[in-house]
């Protein structure tokens, strides 16, 4: 039924702005999705989102614990619109059930830190399932309870005499990296028809006029619920 409705809104919808939602959802991914730990700079927080939104990450998981996080319109230039955020900011500290949350949804926890048993960006094996990367705040870097609960570490190797890089920038790095590896090897990281289907019909009720009245007048006519 859902098809049934995508056709039916597709009518309200110009050809190339269909084209345009259908070849960007096909470029998204949920093999890989990024976990943001406690940042407190909105210029960051906006700039991490609008690099998965570039690359093609679909999913975004925030966990709130001292900081809550704020997005700065004007850097984010609309990329929330196109994402999925999960927030998690119910307990005092909420990154032990986040990760937790993520493992259940077979992810491996993907550890940005330096670390005697991490590996270098480039060396990462992409082909051992999901990944789950986190990063931590601008000041302390990842929590304990990351560490605890990391599958793997990672970092971004530098030669200069700097010794980190802004979050921002190394999450760019970071995804545009795994991105571009995953779509030039042979595994599945596209979204699943019922996961694209879904995408698609959701940017479209957001790009329609007044979706929620013609989806009421397609559930008359059809006798469903969407």
């Amino acid at each position: 039924m859902i098809t049934q409705l995508i056709s039916f809104l597709e009518q309200f919808s110009a050809d190339g702005r269909r084209l345009q939602f259908l070849d960007v959802a096909k470029q998204r991914t949920r093999y890989l999705t990024i976990v943001l730990e406690d940042i407190y700079q909105t210029q960051n927080a906006s700039a991490v989102l609008r690099s998965c939104d570039c690359f093609g990450v679909q999913d975004v998981h925030i966990i709130e614990n001292r900081n809550s996080f704020n997005i700065n319109p004007q850097v984010v230039i609309g990329a929330t619109k196109w994402l999925h955020l999960h927030r998690y900011n119910e307990e005092k500290n909420n990154t032990r059930q986040a990760l937790r949350k993520l493992k259940d949804d077979g992810y491996r926890i993907v550890a940005t830190s330096p670390h005697h048993n991490d590996v270098d960006l480039e060396a990462l094996n992409l082909h051992n399932g999901k990944l789950a990367v986190v990063f931590g705040n601008e000041r302390d870097g990842i929590s304990e309870i990351v560490k605890e609960e990391a599958d793997e570490f990672m970092k971004i190797p530098m030669f200069g005499f700097s010794e980190s890089l802004n979050i921002s920038v190394c999450t760019a790095i970071s995804i545009q990296h795994i991105t571009s590896q995953l779509r030039n090897s042979e595994i599945s990281w596209q979204l699943p028809n019922n996961q694209l289907n879904e995408l698609y019909l959701e940017w479209l009720k957001k790009s329609i006029k007044k979706s929620g009245l013609l989806i009421e007048e397609f559930n008359k006519r059809n006798n469903t619920n969407f």
